[in-house]
């Protein structure tokens, strides 16, 4: 006994794949932005965040909290890098800009990134305030959302054109 069997709309679905291998790369690059956006926005609320007191000189094993200066150099220096592409990933950094440059703090030039990293993780002499990791740890849900919902919504375009 024979059976016979047909199909249709290959045509349509090869046409949707070939789509969707062109694009791939943009669809990722497009996800990945808004996903950094989100974490982006997360660390230019956590330097906003940052404790303050008046800038002192730490001495008998005092630590001191960042002062208002070196809370003003970072403002505005968050960003997301240049993405790097490969064959099969996109990537990119979020943090302090590297060409951040050095602030006036107490009549001396320090490296932005380095009040960065001293806030951040604290030194001998400054309390440790994790704002850059709490803020990652934080936003990383709400990224990830946003960068499923941004993909879905350029796959469907694709497959909806097609």
């Amino acid at each position: 006994m024979a059976i016979r069997i047909s199909a249709e709309g290959f045509e349509e679905l090869a046409e949707v794949f070939r789509q969707l291998d062109e694009k791939a790369g943009e669809v990722a690059a497009a996800a990945l932005y808004e996903g950094a956006g989100v974490v982006g926005d997360a660390y230019t609320r956590a330097i906003s965040g940052i404790s303050t007191e008046p800038f002192r000189y730490a001495t008998g094993g005092k630590k001191r909290l960042a002062s208002p200066e070196e809370k003003a150099a970072l403002t505005g220096k968050s960003g997301i890098a240049k993405f790097r592409k490969t064959l099969d990933t996109v990537d990119t950094v979020i943090g302090i800009s590297g060409a951040a440059g050095y602030a006036d703090v107490a009549g001396k030039p320090k490296a932005v990134r380095l009040i960065a990293r001293s806030i951040n993780s604290g030194t001998s002499f400054m309390h440790k305030q994790p704002v850059f990791r709490r803020a990652a740890s934080q936003s990383q849900g709400a990224a990830k959302g946003a960068v499923v919902a941004k993909a879905e919504e350029m796959l469907n375009e694709i497959i909806n054109k097609a």
